[in-house]
């Protein structure tokens, strides 16, 4: 994979294409005022104090997109244009901001690279204020805190809504890799551009001069200009700074390794509360429950929520409090031989904490068929979001599983899809899933429920599935469909295997055993071992067998497989780690 950088110019038929595309988009153009919101006089001078005073003369870039890292910018006098910006050159006009209004979307909270340029339109005199200062400041300025934080929200939505700005994707429509990055960028919320090279200019003119080989596809250009030839999601996720360096010698008072609900629940209360925190995330926030089309059953959300939303929110919640997200940044081993413990990545980066929660979550679970990862991406996915539903119109699709996650994601594909094969293995759904949703899918005409049915068979090429073989266990007959989508819903299995080197103590599934089940499995073990007396301390709730390790969420033995129950044991296992932090000699 070979990395290079381009100059724009190189690759835009006219010197800009200045307001192709419009400033907000449709659906929250009402909200304008929330977005671009006017401080007053007032309000400007309590910021004073968390930032410094600079001058800016006409035509200076104070934010180059996919460069500069800061806060906010508040204009004090003059003006800023703001302009929507990719790595292939392309400008468009956003808004510009003038005294008492700022600069700003949620990836400042973080201190990440800009997502636009900002240009002085005449001298310009503006407060500038850190990352650092920045969540500082919505922290003790409550009000006026929850209206620049939503301003920074609304402004990451209205940049994925119009589709523009971020990192441009360019490959043939189909290829499996395009969609899995963007299914990747998706999932972290993060605005990006699909160009395909048989209908766009720029894209062939990318691709005459790069040359790609089939293995090249595809080619990825980042905000900054550079341009990497079939990255990996670490690669995308370096280049847009959701992956930073992470600072070998420091020691973090926790590692959160899972930003699923429960570990961004930890990170949350835990960042909230004082404590330095890193949360690292194999894929993307939310985990699991952010493929979740609607949640309706989650406290203080009597019309439902989104996983997607709920995850998101959650997200932001942890950046206001400082929490360090690493994404992607997946654990490959735990290291309990010396304390403070270690987190080896699979990069081989090794990071430091005095406690480690664990709330890995499980891994999609395959069923047994010989050639199922040939179309992974091409016709077998394991969630349902926009993009696979946008796959799928007018087409007749298979989903197999009969628990909740199952269910509201055919409810979801039903509005999508000409017909949804609900499969399950069982005689029906009573058992595993809600009434409500039960009652919902039997009233959703293009939802067909195979009890006693399994998929047998995949057949396809190259381009992806083209029919699937089902068996109905009970009659003993099989019959081939045309169907070229598939989705599984069909459970997980726990995401320990790489805990072996540290010895977290796991029941015969792989899930991993907390307070009383640690207790009980060491003492039934030193008693079948001769060792008296058989006896142990009791451990915190939710600690594991090595001590400062804490296990929450779906990976956790017992645990109610539930978004509300993990985000509870999210923020109990914060009071723990703080008995467990106070009681560390004064050495450690």
């Amino acid at each position: 994979m070979a990395n290079m950088t381009l100059t724009p110019t190189q690759f835009v038929p006219e010197a800009s294409k200045e307001d192709e595309v419009p400033a907000i988009g449709a659906t929250i153009e009402s909200r304008r005022h929330q977005i671009f919101p006017r401080l007053t006089e007032q309000e400007v001078r309590r910021l004073h104090r968390f930032g410094s005073v600079r001058t800016y003369h006409n035509g200076v870039r104070i934010l180059e997109a996919g460069h500069t890292t800061f806060g906010m910018v508040v204009v004090l006098s003059g003006r800023i244009a703001i302009n929507r910006y990719d790595g292939l050159g392309n400008s468009a006009f956003i808004t510009e901001h003038g005294p008492g209004e700022f600069t700003a979307e949620v990836s400042q909270l973080a201190g990440r690279p800009s997502l636009v340029n900002a240009t002085a339109v005449g001298d310009v005199e503006a407060l500038v204020i850190s990352a650092e200062n920045l969540r500082a400041l919505v922290i003790a300025e409550a009000e006026l805190g929850e209206r620049i934080v939503r301003a920074l929200i609304l402004r990451r939505v209205n940049l994925i809504e119009v589709g523009s700005g971020g990192p441009v994707l360019v490959g043939p429509p189909g290829h499996p890799r395009l969609f899995q990055l963007q299914s990747f960028l998706t999932g972290n919320g993060y605005p990006h551009t699909l160009l395909d090279p048989k209908e766009d200019a720029q894209a062939r003119s990318l691709c005459d001069y790069y040359q790609p080989t089939p293995d090249d596809w595809p080619l990825v250009v980042c905000p900054d200009g550079s341009v990497k030839r079939n990255p990996s999601n670490a690669d995308v996720g370096r280049c847009l700074g959701m992956l930073p360096e992470l600072d070998e010698s420091k020691v973090w008072d926790v590692i959160v390794v899972g930003a699923g609900p429960a570990g961004l629940a930890t990170s949350v209360y835990a960042g909230s509360e004082g404590l330095s925190v890193l949360a690292l995330e194999q894929r993307a926030y939310g985990g699991q429950a952010a493929a979740s089309a609607r949640i309706e059953n989650y406290l203080g959300f009597p019309t439902g929520i989104s996983g997607g939303a709920l995850a998101g929110r959650a997200y932001v919640q942890a950046q206001k409090f400082g929490v360090e997200v690493a994404i992607p940044a997946a654990a490959a081993r735990l290291l309990c031989d010396t304390y403070p413990l270690r987190v080896q990545l699979a990069d081989g980066t090794c990071v430091q904490g005095r406690t480690v929660v664990l709330s890995c979550g499980a891994r999609y679970r395959r069923p047994s068929l010989a050639n199922i990862k040939q179309f992974e991406g091409r016709g077998i996915y394991y969630w349902a979001s926009r993009i696979e539903a946008n796959l799928c119109r007018t087409e007749e699709v298979i989903l197999v599983g009969g628990g909740n996650s199952a269910g509201q994601a055919a409810v979801f594909l039903s509005g999508h899809a000409k017909k949804v094969h609900m499969v399950v293995r069982g005689e029906g759904l009573k058992a595993t899933m809600s009434t409500y949703l039960i009652d919902r899918i039997r009233a959703t005409p293009n939802i067909e429920l195979h009890t006693h049915t399994e998929i047998v068979a995949l057949e396809g090429d190259e381009e992806g599935l083209k029919q699937v073989m089902l068996r109905n266990n009970a009659a003993g007959t099989e019959k081939l469909r045309d169907v070229c989508r598939v989705f599984l819903f069909i459970g997980a299995d726990p995401n320990t295997d790489w805990l072996g080197d540290c010895g977290v103590d796991v029941d015969p599934q792989g899930f991993i055993r907390t307070g009383h089940d640690v207790t009980k499995a060491q003492c039934r073990a030193n008693f079948e071992n001769g060792i008296y007396p058989p006896d142990q301390p009791e451990r915190a709730a939710l600690e594991t067998s090595v001590p400062g390790v804490f296990a929450i969420g779906d990976v956790r033995a017992g645990s109610t497989k539930r978004v509300a129950a993990g985000v509870g044991e999210g923020a109990q296992v914060v009071s723990q780690i703080h008995a467990f932090l106070a009681n560390l000699p004064a050495a450690r």
